[in-house]
Order: C-alpha cells, then sequence, then structure tokens
C-alpha cells in the first residue's frame, strides 16, 4: 500500500513509518517540525528510513494546495491522520492554535483525501476526549460532551468532522483514541520523560497532586499495532464504516507508582517536590479495550515494567553525549 501519515516524524509517527516500511509498504510523511520540541528528535527518528520507499513532504497540514500537489501522482490508499499540537496544558495558554492546527488542519486533510478519492482516513484521537468521565473503563458508548481542555475539545471535533466526510463521501473512518502513550524518542513535555531528565540531572521531581491520579499508560510498540491493524481491517471492508476504538494497555498505573517505577528502571532515589494539581489535567484515566480486540485483534502485551526497562535504556543513551534537555 501507500501510506499518507501526517506527523510522520513525530513520536508515534516516526515509530509508524518503521513499521509500514518493514512491511513494504510505501510512506509519505507530511510533518512541519513544529518547534513544540527539539527538531532533532524528530529527525533522528526518520532520518535511517529507506529513501526508495519513504518521502518527506515538510509543510504544514493546513496547506491544502501544497499537499494536494505532492500527493496528487501517488496512488494513495490511505491517510493516518496524526499531525497535531499536542499537550494538554499548553492548548490553554494557546487555545487559537491549537483550534487551527487540530481543528483546521484534521478538515484540511480529509478534504485532501476526498478530492483525492481515498476512501480510507485513521484519526489519531485522544482519551482526553472523556474528560473526568465517572465511569471506569472508559467505553467508545460513554458520553464525552464535557471535555476539560481545549486540547481535548479540538480532539473531539476532528472525530465529529470526520464522521461528517464519512456521511458524505462513504469514507471509511476509524478514530483512534490513544490513552498516554510512552516508549523510546517519547516527546520530551510528557511525564515519563520529563521525571527521567529530573532523575538524570539529580533534580528534585515534580509531582503535580498526591500522586494518587492515574493513567493508562500504553508502550508505542502496542499503539503501532493497533493503528496497523486498523488500517488493515479499512482494507478488508465491502462497505464503508465509521468507527471510534479505544486503543489502551487497559490498565492503570498511579502517578507515584509511575514515578517509583522509572527511578528503579534508572537506578537512581527519586526525591520529591510536590506542587498543585495543574488545571485540565484528568484525574484517571482506563481503556476499555473491548471494542478493539473484538473488530481489530488488538492485545497489547508490554507491560508498564518492561516498557519503563526499555525507556531507561534508550533515555541514559539518548543523553550520554549530548546535554540533558531542560525541565
Amino acid at each position: 500500500m501507500d501510506i499518507c501519515i501526517t506527523g510522520g516524524a513525530g513520536f508515534i509517527g516516526g515509530h509508524l513509518c518503521r513499521r509500514l516500511l518493514n512491511e513494504g509498504h510505501h510512506v509519505t510523511v507530511i510533518d512541519n517540525f513544529d518547534p513544540f520540541y527539539p527538531r532533532p528528535i524528530k529527525e533522528e527518528g526518520i532520518e535511517d528510513l529507506p529513501r526508495e520507499r519513504f518521502a518527506l513532504v515538510e509543510t504544514n497540514v493546513c496547506n491544502t494546495g501544497t499537499i494536494l500537489h505532492s500527493l496528487h501522482t501517488r496512488d494513495v490508499d490511505a491517510v493516518i491522520h496524526l499531525a497535531a499540537k499536542a499537550g494538554v496544558r499548553p492548548s490553554i495558554e494557546a487555545p487559537g492554535a491549537y483550534e487551527q492546527t487540530n481543528v483546521a488542519g484534521t478538515q484540511s486533510m480529509l478534504e485532501v483525501a476526498q478530492r483525492l478519492d481515498i476512501d480510507t482516513f485513521i484519526y489519531g484521537s485522544s482519551s482526553s476526549v472523556y474528560g473526568n468521565n465517572e465511569k471506569v473503563p472508559f467505553a467508545e458508548d460513554d458520553p464525552v460532551r464535557h471535555p476539560i481542555s481545549p486540547y481535548a475539545a479540538t480532539k473531539r471535533s476532528g472525530e465529529l468532522l470526520a464522521h461528517t466526510f464519512h456521511h458524505l463521501y462513504d469514507m471509511t473512518v476509524h478514530c483512534l483514541r490513544f490513552f498516554t502513550v510512552y516508549g523510546p524518542r517519547q516527546r520530551p513535555d510528557l511525564a515519563i520523560h520529563k521525571f527521567a531528565r529530573q532523575l538524570l540531572t539529580d533534580q528534585p521531581i515534580t509531582m503535580y497532586g498526591d500522586g494518587t491520579s492515574s493513567r493508562d499508560y500504553t508502550y508505542v510498540d502496542d499503539i503501532v499495532d493497533g493503528v496497523v491493524r486498523s488500517l488493515h481491517r479499512t482494507k478488508s471492508l465491502d462497505a464503508p464504516e465509521y468507527e471510534i476504538i479505544n486503543l489502551g494497555g487497559s490498565e492503570t498505573t498511579q502517578l507515584k507508582d509511575l514515578i517509583s517505577g522509572i527511578a528503579d528502571a534508572m537506578g537512581k532515589t527519586p526525591e520529591i517536590k510536590q506542587l498543585p494539581e495543574q488545571p485540565g489535567d484528568v484525574e484517571r484515566t482506563y481503556a476499555d479495550i473491548s471494542k478493539a480486540r473484538d473488530l481489530l485483534g488488538y492485545e497489547p502485551d508490554t507491560s508498564i515494567e518492561e516498557g519503563l526497562r526499555v525507556f531507561a535504556d534508550w533515555v541514559t543513551d539518548y543523553y550520554a553525549d549530548r546535554p540533558v534537555l531542560e525541565v
């Protein structure tokens, strides 16, 4: 297949590119190398990919004309739309920028798919759409009418836009709600990467709240496997479908246990600096993945202990010969 991946130089996107190329597919990446975190981390994730089946178009996903021009000579089978401005807390400071990239950018890529007769659109959504859902685990048919951050609101908006294009143009759409993804080359703003840098530089670990908030942490290879399974399902269908599907680890870890886990994996003893809870942060996430099991055969198999060991090895090697990014 010939696959277009937006945000393909990012954390999840880079791992996904590698998986699809290893399976023999052709991949075109759309990425603007947003300076939210250092470009070299993204470049290193894609620099050794086979150029005979890999192409990079450096542009913003809102540049519909540029993307149409770049793809019009290719027979693209599917768009996997991962590009977004990331981060719950930054979205509170700059909601307009998040609306522009995450909503208008999704509209742009849906238009690209429609105009090029690409019949498969896979959208990287987020568990943040569930807000402070009282019911656990979170299931796809739970109400999601109360997002508590602009980031979450933009992700829900993307799901609704994608449904509109499914309805109007018989496009098959899978909206995949990712639950707290971690692993090698993780974004530096995310908790595990920040904690690791604080441990490497002997700083206290900043813990927001009392440590009892919990997340469903999902190792990046498990997420990528879910995305690839989604892609293969869309190509086996006889009729278009629209599905929202959770991709998570289906187990929760409290923040205080996560800190202990990454410290143990790095052979460090953490000093904790407790700070107030942050606005926009949800109390917990927990994925019901029964739908992903039924539709995709999805079965995450990386425990948090194993995943943290792999991440600890990567982060230690990564900063062995370069300055540690400030926290």
